[in-house]
This record gives C-alpha cells, structure tokens and sequence, in this order.
C-alpha cells in the first residue's frame, strides 16, 4: 500500500468518533453485527511553518499527508482503499494517512501548515477559521452530522422527552456539549431537566458502560459500534439529525495558500477521495480489509464493518451528486443553526468558509 504509513492507535473513546443516519421518530438500534458504531480541541493561533505540498517522488508522484480527525475507525477505511486500490495514485498523489487528535486540532495542524490537508468536523472548522485561521473546507463528505446521545437499549429511550431525569455524559468545548441544550429546546425538553455530567473525552465510553451516566453525547457511527463490541450489549442512539437538528459533518479542509498556489493538487486529493468513498460503499468488504492492513491497531474488522456500514448511510450518495458535494443551502443552515445557538460569531456566508469550485469536477 504505497504511501500509507502504519500508526500505532491511541485511546479511541474520544467523542469525536460517534454519529449516525436514521430517518423518522425513532432512535436507531445498533445491533452488534449490523451496528453503525467531535471533540472539539482547543483552537489557538496560528503561525506561518512548513513549506507548500506536493513535493514530487521518485515515481514523479506528489507527496501528501493528510491529517485525519482521529485515530483511524470505520470512517476512515475509504482513504485505505484509495491508497490500496491506486485511486489516490492514478490522480498523481502519494497519500501518507496520520492519526489526528480531535478536529480541532486537525484544524490548526492545516492552519500552521504541518499537513498538507486535513479532515474535519465542520463546527470546528467553522470555529477556527472565525478565529482567523487561513484554512477553507474543499468539501464535506458526512452530509448528515453524526452527533447523538447514545446509551443502552435497555433504557427504553426513544425519544428526547424519555432524557428527562436522566444524567447525560458530556465533554465541555466539544461541537455536542455546546449545543445539546438548544436541541432539547428544540424538541420541547427543559434543558434543567436533564443533567449533564462533565466526562473527559477519554472516559466517556467507561462512564456508559460502568453506569455512571445514563447516557453520553458522542459519534454512534463509530463509537456505538465499539460499545457493543466491549460490551455484549445492545446499543440505541438519538441522532441529533433525526431530532430537528443536522449539521453538515467530517470533510477536507485545505489551507488558502495551497488552494491559490496549487489548487490542481487540490481538486486531484478531492476527486481520489470523493472516488474512495464512492467505491468504499460500493466494496464496503475491501475496505475493512485495506484498513485492517494498513492501519496498525484499527478496530476489528466487525467493528470497522459496522462503523463503515454507518458512514455511508451519512454520505447521501442518492441526493448528492458525487461524495464531497455540498449545496450552499446545507451550509447556510449549518452556520446559521451555529450562530444561534451557540457562541459561534462567524457570520453566516457559506464563502467564507468553503471553496465550492472544487466539486464542480465530481
């Protein structure tokens, strides 16, 4: 797998890993084999580091990391495929895949030019480049934001009225924490009367599963999956989506200098990974097995399998044209549900945080 580098995992309870897609009033049920199973890091300021991208190798191919959102999981098997399938290779790109740390922090590793792209949540994009980052989103892939409350079945939780009295495990300065008191709003729910109890991103999973909280804030499409794994235990989410509630989700960012200076190696690294995916839902098989061959400690492969299986349902591969293209209308609604219901003062323009031009060519 030329150019995929093997990465030794961290702790993957990070509740930038969990989401999911379900359509009508009622929660998803994450079954154990069939399951779909961010943190927001700090954003601090920015300097000017390394060079452009793309230096060329031996092969005369351009060399370019992209930083992911995490530790890789099941979303993340469509890079693998590229890289093993020479989608990323047949566009001019040795593709090096790192671990990232939340997406916060891919963010500013795009910004102070340590990656060469990045893939991350949109609130936190949104987030830094409000703050003067000089990164653009050049697509998202997740059109459904993947934020939920998951918790086990045997709660009997099926919709947000059923958290009334319940205690609700959360990380503060996370994209979830910060706005999970407007979507009990939204759906008629006194946020006072719903505890929030301050988990590190680290713990949340342990405090589900050891019965501290009632339930978390998290990602079920990818950590529902790994609860279930740990656990033996049915697990059931509440996509924020499905509740009034959606957010565009994960994509790639790219800085403004690379976009003006190369914005060729821009549109080659969007269209190899719009086909990834593409080809991810169509061979879901081949790409849990990229992954589990070019990922050092990934999930195992039933774990990755259900992650994956819930990533493509947020792709909207019927609606969109191609993986990656976005509607200025999805992202208007995404900065505006921002603005109001969150400390997010970054104006409502789609332009000023996404450059659209790159999935004209998908």
């Amino acid at each position: 797998m030329r150019g995929t580098r093997r990465h030794t995992a961290h702790d993957r309870t990070n509740d930038e890993r969990d989401g999911g897609r379900r359509r009508g009033p009622r929660p998803r049920r994450l079954a154990t084999s069939l399951a779909a199973g961010s943190a927001v890091a700090a954003l601090a300021a920015c300097g000017q580091a390394a060079g452009p991208a793309g230096e060329t190798n031996a092969e005369g191919l351009q060399e370019v990391t992209v930083t992911l959102n995490w530790v890789p999981y099941g979303e993340h098997a469509p890079f693998y495929l590229g890289v093993a399938d020479g989608i990323f290779e047949d566009e001019g790109i040795d593709l090096t895949i790192q671990p990232g740390n939340g997406s916060g922090n891919t963010v500013q590793q795009v910004a102070q030019r340590n990656t060469d792209f990045g893939w991350a949540d949109t609130p936190p994009l949104a987030n830094g480049i409000a703050s003067g980052m000089p990164v653009r989103s050049v697509g998202v892939f997740l059109q459904t934001g993947p934020s939920s409350v998951e918790f086990f079945e045997d709660q009997g939780i099926t919709e947000p009225a059923d958290l009334v009295g319940k205690t609700v495990g959360g990380t503060p300065g996370d994209a979830m924490y910060g706005t999970f008191p407007a979507w009990l709003e939204i759906n008629g729910v006194d946020p006072a009367d719903v505890t929030v109890v301050n988990v590190d991103a680290a713990g949340k999973i342990a405090a589900l599963i050891e019965g501290k909280v009632d339930a978390i804030q998290g990602f079920y499409h990818d950590q529902s999956a790994t609860i279930e794994d740990q656990t033996g235990k049915e697990v059931s989410a509440l996509p924020f989506a499905d509740f009034g509630m959606n957010m565009l989700g994960t994509g790639l960012v790219a800085h403004e200098a690379t976009i003006e200076s190369d914005p060729g190696l821009v549109q080659a690294m969007v269209r190899a990974t719009s086909r990834s995916f593409q080809a991810a839902a169509e061979d879901p098989q081949a790409a849990v097995a990229a992954m589990a061959e070019g990922a050092e400690q990934a999930p195992d492969e039933s774990v990755l399998t259900a992650q994956l299986e819930a990533t493509v349902g947020l792709l909207d591969l019927e609606g969109a044209p191609a993986p990656g293209v976005n509607t200025e209308q999805q992202w208007t609604d995404t900065l505006t549900f921002l603005t109001e219901n969150t400390d997010f003062d970054g104006g409502t323009t789609p332009g000023d945080f996404w450059d659209a031009s790159f999935g004209e060519d998908l």
